[in-house]
């Protein structure tokens, strides 16, 4: 018989082995009691990279970023109670924006289950459908075989990975003692479970029946955010090419900046579709998009308001069609539908269409005061990852950004597009990336303060622009109210040069755009962790 403990502990060992073996490299532990065995055996995994987050929440949005980053499963790891349930915002982005997680939150035996016994809660399917799979083990057992454990973590990790990443939820009680009484033997890492997946392809005839209807018909390509893949912008640039169509991309697709072809690019496209008489005298005839439905308002209501074809490339198993105007669904990878369609002897648009959109978008270039954002992507230096926060700042992106030559790649949580956990997701980027530059606005921070305890010893520089509250809401109909300001803008009063300096960053205030370049410039000099608060009105 081998003590409890040191049960635990090794099949704890064997577990954690099965996930490197799978290809499992970061890990995040938040401390806790009841998940002792299993921190421990992370810990002492010479081949796992293990991060502590005290606060559950702030820890779940951290292992967001290193998986959004890394675009590998990172495993996150809680004690029982009402620790896992602080990852539900988390684990709710991660399923909606395709980002592979490995939940796993110790628990209570089940004798212990429903009988009052202290921190036990029913955690069994705790996040419910917000998961691509969830596994209820019992507690290690005496003479269990590694084997068993080895292959539930590779398939775990191909749960969460394929056909569309995600969370997965595994729950594994414990008996207590919790700690080992002997030293166990370091379990072998088993050899890698050979995966082979489906190539994604389209049969002949479907692409030659969408070329034919596209041929020599005005029309244009939307690009929201997209899995980071080199290969996505040369590819989209040769087909805007031969249709001769404009490419209306959003920051986050991955597009507007790198050294591929921009000539066909379209990102002033919110100025010039605020003109209702250009709308209504340009309408496409066909609409073709890649990645996620957009995000600003003006676009949104242009692709609502087109009746004629409307096609979306999408390889994951998700319906992405808020407008319900879908009428051709393509299941491949961008890049593979670029070279398929090529292959068809494609007739471009009229030779006017799309220098109308290159016109209109001179225009707005030459009105255009890009202010901080501007300066942000001035001074950031190249292969820069660059964070942005939800609600105001990810539009102001959208509208400001410009295109340009620097590898700039942009990072959001546009999945269900909350505003908590944002500095959190940043941190995470980070720890991949070796710095991130993030662009939050005042009250996404305030949700998140608990996220600048990670900013320690890290390259970051956090830009939090203080308007006063919920700025996107003076947008809104809600403006109109006269509870407006209590009930939707409110202002807060909060010192973030306090909080600065409580968790360890360097603080820089600024309120004007040369002060805001100077601030920028400084903290990216220095290097380390700094916050910079731009006031505006």
């Amino acid at each position: 018989m081998t003590d409890t403990g040191t049960l635990n502990y090794c099949w704890s060992q064997a577990m954690l082995a099965g996930f490197v073996g799978a290809g499992t490299s970061d890990a995040v532990i938040s401390p806790g009691s009841r998940s002792t065995p299993l921190a421990l055996a992370m810990l002492r995994q010479p081949r796992l990279r293990c991060h502590v987050a005290v606060d559950e929440r702030s820890a779940a949005f951290f292992a967001l970023g290193i998986a959004k980053a890394s675009r590998q499963p990172v495993l996150l790891l809680a004690t029982s109670g009402t620790a896992p349930a602080n990852w539900l915002p988390a684990v709710i982005e991660a399923k909606q924006s395709g980002v592979p997680l490995l939940l796993i939150s110790a628990d209570r035996p089940p004798e212990l289950q429903g009988c009052g016994a202290n921190q036990s809660v029913d955690q069994i399917g705790l996040f419910g459908p917000h998961v691509r799979a969830s596994h209820a083990l019992g507690a290690p057992h005496d003479g269990f075989d590694p084997t068993y454990l080895h292959r539930l973590a590779a398939r775990a990790y191909e749960q969460a990975t394929w056909p569309q990443p995600g969370p997965v939820h595994i729950n594994q009680p414990f008996r207590e003692p919790l700690l080992p009484l002997t030293e166990a033997t370091e379990s072998g890492i088993p050899e890698t479970v050979n995966v082979a997946r489906p190539a994604l392809l389209l049969a002949g005839e479907d692409i030659r029946d969408f070329a034919n209807r596209i041929n020599g018909r005005p029309g244009i390509i939307v690009c929201g955010e997209m899995p980071a893949r080199r290969m996505n912008g040369n590819a989209i640039a040769a087909l805007a090419e031969r249709l001769n169509a404009p490419v209306l991309a959003e920051p986050l697709s991955g597009l507007r900046y790198g050294g591929h072809d921009r000539t066909h690019l379209c990102v002033r496209y919110n100025h010039w579709l605020a003109d209702q008489p250009f709308v209504e005298r340009h309408q496409p005839e066909w609409v073709l998009r890649f990645g996620n439905f957009p995000v600003t308002r003006n676009l949104q209501n242009y692709l609502d308001g087109i009746r004629n074809i409307h096609a979306l490339v999408e390889p994951w198993p998700r319906w992405s069609d808020p407008a319900h105007r879908l009428t051709h669904l393509f299941r491949v990878e961008p890049a593979d539908f670029c070279a398929a369609l090529l292959a068809e002897p494609l007739i471009a648009a009229p030779g006017d269409w799309r220098r109308v959109f290159a016109k209109q978008e001179s225009a707005a270039e030459e009105m255009a005061d890009a202010g901080h954002i501007g300066i942000m992507l001035e001074e950031v230096s190249d292969a820069t990852p660059f964070f942005i926060g939800n609600s105001l700042a990810i539009r102001q992106l959208d509208s400001l950004s410009g295109s340009g030559e620097k590898a700039i790649h942009f990072y959001g949580n546009r999945g269900a597009s909350g505003i908590d956990g944002n500095i959190s997701t940043a941190m995470g980027i980070a720890a991949v990336h070796g710095n991130v530059v993030a662009l939050l606005g005042d009250l996404t921070s305030q949700h998140d303060l608990g996220g600048l305890a990670l900013a320690q010893g890290r390259n970051v520089v956090i830009v939090v622009v203080n308007n006063g509250g919920g700025g996107i809401f003076d947008y809104l109909p809600q403006r109109q109210l006269a509870e407006f300001e209590r009930g939707w803008r409110t202002p807060q009063q909060i010192s973030f040069e306090h909080a600065a300096l409580t968790f360890g960053l360097g603080f820089g205030r600024a309120q004007s755009m040369d002060g805001f370049q100077k601030e920028l410039r400084a903290a990216l000099t220095a290097g380390g962790p700094h916050l910079i608060e731009l006031q505006m009105p």
